[in-house]
């Protein structure tokens, strides 16, 4: 009996042993984990060698870099954002909201080499990812900084040529950057000649989506969206100015950047694609509005 307990015991401590180890080490593919002030913040990389930033460890996929290769965007909506610059009349101030794995500021550094940008992000972890697994660096005309979004917006002296907002929790754009007020603040940050891209999710996964488009319609003075093909996102296109943003005069537009940025993509097709001048119910949705952050519907 001795011996069949000593056994026993030693099957036991084998199996808490591992019990432990499964709990506490990394999921095969997890190159790091740590927990912010804003949630959980995971990198992972795949058996071809992307890396990829997630909040938590089975959240959607914030950005996805192919290291040493900064030309590369291997997300969809990633690609579809770079028709705002069509619509810039110049590109010398950029204006990012949401650093992520720094994926945008980074293709942009590349092919606007003497453009100033601005990163904004809440979160120092993820500012840290970005820079340890994400090659992204800052230089004399590129910088991140640890900020609200809302309340760097609304601190903006000089305006920006172009401002991306792509600023994500684990599932959502955050509340109070939809709002009509915050989009007001966007618009005075934005030069006359420039451009607004906003990336949310589409309306099968956002029941803000019709409001918020709404809420962009009723601020800027000339509005599309793009839909992004195989993702469940939509770029948003908001103009200070109207200029009749036809689907014409976009993909015109749209063709001599790329003839000019010599794009690995064909950014002509996925505007033709994805180009919708009005929103599938223009009637529906309700303006966002500061008023009722925490019950927005």
């Amino acid at each position: 009996m001795r011996r069949w307990g000593m056994l026993w015991a030693i099957v036991f401590a084998v199996s808490g042993a591992i019990a432990c180890t499964s709990i506490n080490a990394p999921a095969a593919g997890v190159l790091y984990e740590k927990d912010s002030l804003f949630g959980r913040v995971t990198v992972k990389e795949d058996e071809a060698g992307f890396r990829s930033l997630h909040f938590g460890r089975d959240g959607a996929r914030q950005s996805v870099v192919r290291p040493g290769d900064p030309e590369h965007l291997e997300l969809p909506y990633a690609r579809v954002a770079m028709a705002g610059l069509a619509l810039a009349s110049g590109v010398q101030r950029v204006l990012i909201i949401g650093l992520g794995g720094g994926t945008l500021p980074s293709f942009l550094r590349r092919h606007y080499p003497g453009a100033q940008i601005d990163v904004v992000d809440i979160d120092p972890e993820v500012i840290n990812v970005a820079k340890r697994f994400f090659e992204f660096r800052e230089d004399s005309r590129m910088r991140a900084h640890l900020a609200d979004g809302r309340t760097f917006i609304e601190s903006v002296r000089q305006p920006y040529d172009i401002v991306f907002l792509d600023a994500f929790g684990s599932d959502s754009v955050p509340e109070r950057l939809t709002t009509v007020e915050f989009l007001r603040a966007v618009r005075n940050a934005v030069a006359p000649g420039g451009v607004v891209v906003g990336n949310v999710w589409g309306p099968y996964s956002n029941r803000l989506y019709n409001s918020m488009v709404r809420t962009y319609r009723e601020t800027f003075d000339d509005f599309a969206v793009l839909d992004v093909k195989g993702a469940g996102n939509k770029i948003l296109l908001a103009l200070p100015r109207r200029q009749g943003l036809d689907r014409k005069q976009l993909l015109e537009r749209v063709r001599q950047l790329s003839v000019a940025q010599t794009f690995r993509f064909d950014l002509v097709e996925l505007v033709e694609f994805g180009y919708e001048r009005e929103p599938e119910h223009p009637d529906t949705g309700t303006i966002l509005r500061d008023r009722n952050l925490g019950r927005l519907e």
